[in-house]
């Protein structure tokens, strides 16, 4: 399951740097103003990556115990939590064995889509039982997941793209191959960092996510001790979901039983 190891890590933030992770933290904070009943102050975040979702979640108000099973993407986190004063925690966690405290949290999140690396429908019975595990009854869970429609239908096998480094240019190729009887996306990701002085430097990881269809993950969360609430066309206040949704975010209860 590991994925953003190593120096693809240092990366991570100059790849994502225009993703509008402030704004899509404001959605999930109106989601959870709108659906949670009583207060919602203490957050387990799963998958928080180098915590850009955590930070602006943490200016709001929230109490928050950021989780990520990349200890290099942890280590990113750590770096820009330095001299800031806020209640957040980054901690590595295996998301299909949380180890947490049990009914200690208002809300949980699991954004970026970020449930896809538990691939196996073991794996994902586990997370969710584990995520269930964690929550006060009637706690909220805020989930983004790939939409399977939009996937198969428009999926780019081959994506390059270019971003600027401190000395020069980095090159990312992105090779994906579909599984599609297990729905699984391969990505092959290849990394050149190339300086202006004519030196380089290559990295490749492959990462495997699984997609999902809308009425599966519905089954998914009810079979799993959650209601599901709403689902939203990406970080935005539109349920109209279609095949030509990529990403939904999904907002479920923790049932009492």
């Amino acid at each position: 399951m590991g994925s953003y190891l190593g120096r693809h890590a240092d990366y991570y933030d100059t790849i994502y740097a225009e993703k509008d992770y402030a704004g899509e933290a404001t959605f999930v904070h109106a989601c959870l103003q709108k659906y949670r009943r009583g207060e919602t102050r203490r957050l387990l975040e799963l998958a928080c990556g180098t915590g850009n979702h955590s930070f602006p979640l943490a200016r709001l108000g929230y109490d928050i115990l950021a989780t990520d099973y990349s200890e290099d993407m942890l280590a990113q986190a750590q770096k820009k939590l330095a001299g800031k004063d806020l209640t957040l925690t980054f901690r590595k966690a295996d998301m299909r064995a949380l180890d947490v405290p049990e009914g200690g949290f208002d809300a949980a999140l699991c954004l970026f889509d970020s449930i896809g690396y538990v691939q196996t429908n073991e794996a994902i019975g586990k997370a969710l039982a584990g995520v269930r595990a964690a929550l006060r009854p009637g706690g909220l869970f805020v989930m983004e997941f790939w939409h399977a429609p939009a996937m198969l239908k428009s999926f780019d096998p081959l994506r390059i793209k270019r971003y600027a480094v401190p000395g020069g240019e980095l090159l990312r190729i992105s090779e994906t191959t579909l599984e599609p009887e297990k729905s699984l996306a391969h990505v092959a990701y290849t990394l050149y960092d190339l300086q202006t002085n004519g030196t380089y430097t290559r990295l490749q990881e492959t990462q495997t996510n699984r997609y999902f269809l809308r009425g599966e993950m519905d089954l998914w969360l009810t079979t799993h001790g959650f209601a599901p609430l709403a689902y939203f066309n990406g970080y935005a206040d539109d349920k109209n979901v279609s095949d030509e949704t990529w990403h939904i975010v999904v907002v479920a209860r923790r049932e009492a039983a």
